[in-house]
């Protein structure tokens, strides 16, 4: 992965692995081939790839418990959007040693922020 600030700019391991996810995809969209169905593909793509920590970010200042929940849930359907698009992605254009590594990190991303969301939201049905 790209690293283009210093680790302690960021709060905690999720927050710079997020934004570094973002970074990287923006890198490997602009290797895409050109082409209108591309462009689409590329354009959802950035959309979810950037939400993610642009949404993680806004956890982070949730003013309640219930707020951070559904603010997670979104990281959640973002990162899950992006495993999509990633693995459309590989399956119509050369399957890069790059696009690889990065749909690994977007799997490890949707488990980890799945395992936060149904902590987050278990904790507010027993509340």
């Amino acid at each position: 992965m790209t690293e283009v600030f210093d680790d302690h700019e960021f709060k905690n391991d999720l927050q710079l692995r997020l934004f570094q996810f973002a970074v990287q995809a923006i890198l490997l969209l602009r290797c895409l081939p050109k082409g209108k169905e591309y462009d689409v593909i590329g354009w959802q793509f950035l959309k979810s790839s950037s939400s993610c920590g642009a949404n993680y970010e806004e956890a982070q200042g949730a003013v309640s418990k219930a707020d951070f929940s559904n603010k997670i849930a979104i990281v959640l359907k973002e990162i899950r959007e992006s495993n999509y698009w990633i693995k459309l992605i590989i399956a119509v254009t050369d399957k890069s040693n790059e696009w690889n590594k990065l749909r690994k990190e977007a799997f490890e991303l949707k488990n980890i922020i799945g395992s936060i969301h149904v902590k987050t939201s278990m904790k507010r049905k027993f509340n």
